[in-house]
């Protein structure tokens, strides 16, 4: 049926007589109510209690009943005069199959047989306030793109799976004690091509390959949630439960995760239970009254956004976005989720004037109701065992965001560093004679490195707006912009906490992210953006091959300052250390001007061994070297070694000499 005649069978039925069939319960049903209860007391129980397993009962499925086959669906509507099921199977007629009312749980459901996998369908909901809304199905596992806004009937008997040994491993390779580099991409402008196949499958053909050939051991998608607007990057979501459509099908989804996995890369996705944008057929006004959203706008309408704030004082809303949560760990295998705008969640108050907000029972700005939905989403993850872990874009100086629940945290595995990030690119855009004036901006981040487990996130939202690139955003000459690129990576790289680079800043791509484009690759025709990429690969695998760089990133023991007060040159050094392995020392410049002869403090009387130049082709020394340390003191350390520092660089060493490989 084209998306018109949709439109004309919905206003057919929008007048009062379809309204007045629709509240009669209609008279076409075919009986198929005759096939009784489809949900049963206990599940209808436990999910008014707002138990998230129970949503599943309520989730549509083609399935079997009686020996027939159809399309099982129920929803969530208690103030409803009434609700039908409408569809391709119907001709979108809201008078031929009027669904049952479960009364005290405000549930309707209906079994209608005939339905197959590919059918559109949405609900007819007269509401309490006596409107007839064409409301897509909240739990829908699959939709049609955009612009149409149907739900679409998902036959998950297609999705296969042969990750078993991954899944397997999963919890050992995400302790906090291993490495973990982020890989953030959208997947609507990574690199697609027009006529070659769905996204999903370009994707899967491209992304695991590329990831791990530079030595990410994850990448964290953009929300790949159902979104109406294309321009919210997906961070305005209505379907929690589908793949958007824009990019493929479930299937296709699921492919990619697989090729993911097998590649021994793991899957990120960015998840919003903050709000939701307010299109028609979504979840505002479901039942006519504020039913997902508060009531009051001062709690209920986001003024940033302009989008809807779920009431997550209501059990069924809260059950919803657990069950939503768990259903991309479970159904679709992936790694971690990273819980979008928590900030806005937290504080009754997040971006409202005095006045415009309504204060805790307490009187207090905290969000009681976000605090224990955080809570229980993280604890409820974490209780699965197998690994999954959440991260936090949290952006204030809430205290214990990776603090366990039970010792008043919330319980997320880690956060991002948005600090550290806004101080050191801060620094990083000053042209480099003025940056022995504000020393601190780079070293301050280690004042609090340690209070949590961070991840540090050069991220989609710095190259963005107006913003510009992260290559652009390096101060002093342009031809040396590069330079100072490479030596912040390689800072980024040895400084304690996670790492997340968003797609284009390993090729350092000059304009800023455009979602309507694609990552410009065609820089990699020049050496120059090629040797970043290298670098960024090189840094990678020293990440991942050093413990000293991962093993001790939450715990203060793995870091200790050499050089920290030196800004008239604006050098830094330090060292990464961890029980039982060997130490790697950092030394950056961050002016164009070389220091010949620059004597740094070292741990060890050995030979040090030159690891990385950010300077050289792709991070490697252009020769490589073996430098004595000297038994002379120097920065409270028992032994010196004396450096020729290039301008605009970081250098890695660790004890051992080129002899030991």
């Amino acid at each position: 049926m084209a998306a018109n005649s949709l439109e004309c069978a919905r206003a057919h039925c929008q007048g009062a007589a379809g309204a007045a069939l629709l509240a009669l319960g209609g008279s076409m049903n075919g009986g198929f109510h005759e096939f009784g209860p489809l949900i049963g007391e206990d599940l209808l129980a436990r999910h008014g209690d707002g138990d998230w397993r129970a949503v599943a009962a309520l989730a549509p499925s083609l399935t079997e009943i009686d020996g027939v086959q159809g399309l099982r669906c129920a929803v969530w509507a208690p103030n409803a005069r009434s609700v039908a099921l409408v569809g391709d199977f119907n001709a979108w007629d809201p008078r031929r199959h009027p669904m049952r009312l479960r009364h005290m749980a405000g549930v309707w459901e209906f079994f209608l047989p005939g339905v197959r996998g590919g059918d559109r369908y949405k609900f007819a909901v007269l509401g309490a306030d006596g409107v007839l809304r064409w409301k897509a199905d909240p739990l829908a596992r699959r939709t049609e793109s955009p612009p149409g806004t149907a739900s679409v009937v998902h036959d998950a008997s297609l999705l296969a799976w042969s990750d078993r040994d991954w899944c397997a491993g999963r919890a050992a390779r995400q302790h906090p004690g291993q490495p973990i580099s982020i890989y953030e991409v959208h997947a609507g402008s990574w690199a697609f091509q027009e006529g070659d196949g769905e996204p999903w499958e370009q994707l899967g053909e491209r992304l695991p390959a590329y990831a791990q050939a530079l030595g990410f051991t994850h990448v964290e998608l953009l929300p790949i949630m159902e979104h109406p607007f294309g321009g919210s990057w997906g961070y305005q979501p209505l379907g929690l439960f589908a793949p958007a459509a824009r990019y493929g099908t479930p299937r296709g989804f699921a492919h990619f995760v697989g090729r993911c996995h097998a590649a021994g890369v793991g899957v990120i996705l960015d998840w919003v239970p903050s709000h939701f944008p307010e299109d028609a057929h979504g979840l505002e006004h479901f039942d006519g009254t504020p039913l997902y959203e508060h009531a009051d706008p001062r709690e209920g309408h986001h003024p940033d956004w302009h989008s809807a704030i779920y009431n997550l004082g209501r059990n069924e809303v809260k059950a919803m976005l657990l069950a939503s949560a768990h259903y991309w760990l479970d159904e679709y295998h992936v790694d971690g989720l990273r819980v979008d705008a928590v900030a806005s969640m937290l504080y009754r108050d997040y971006s409202r004037a005095p006045g415009q907000w309504i204060p805790n029972r307490y009187g207090g700005r905290e969000n009681l109701e976000s605090i224990d939905f955080l809570r229980e989403l993280t604890g409820s993850v974490r209780a699965r065992g197998d690994g999954a872990m959440t991260v936090a874009e949290e952006s204030t100086a809430w205290p214990g965001v990776t603090k366990p629940a039970g010792e008043g945290g919330l319980g997320f595995d880690y956060k991002w560093n948005m600090g550290w990030m806004h101080d050191t690119l801060q620094y990083m855009r000053r042209d480099p004679v003025h940056r022995r004036y504000h020393h601190g901006d780079l070293a301050f981040g280690l004042q609090y490195a340690f209070s949590e487990r961070f991840v540090l996130p050069l991220s989609h939202d710095e190259v963005v707006h107006g913003k510009g690139s992260l290559a652009s955003k390096m101060g002093g000459e342009p031809d040396r912009r590069l330079d100072a690129l490479r030596a912040y990576l390689a800072f980024m790289w040895v400084h304690p906490g996670k790492k997340l680079l968003f797609m284009g800043g390993e090729i350092a791509q000059w304009r800023e992210w455009n979602h309507d484009a694609v990552v410009h690759w065609d820089l990699l025709d020049h050496p120059a953006h090629r040797g970043v990429q290298r670098l960024v690969g090189r840094l990678n695998q020293l990440y991942r091959e050093r413990a000293s760089l991962h093993a001790s990133d939450a715990d203060a023991s793995g870091f200790s300052w050499t050089v920290g007060d030196d800004a008239e040159n604006s050098v830094f050094a330090f060292e990464r250390c961890a029980p039982g392995h060997a130490p790697v020392l950092a030394v950056c410049n961050f002016t164009p001007v070389p220091h010949p002869g620059y004597v740094v403090g070292a741990s060890c009387g050995v030979l040090w061994r030159l690891l990385l130049d950010s300077g050289g082709p792709g991070g490697t020394p252009a020769a490589p070297r073996n430098i004595p340390a000297r038994q002379e003191p120097a920065h409270g350390r028992p032994f010196s070694l004396t450096l020729d520092l290039p301008g605009a660089s970081t250098l890695l060493l660790a004890p051992g000499s080129l002899d030991d490989e």
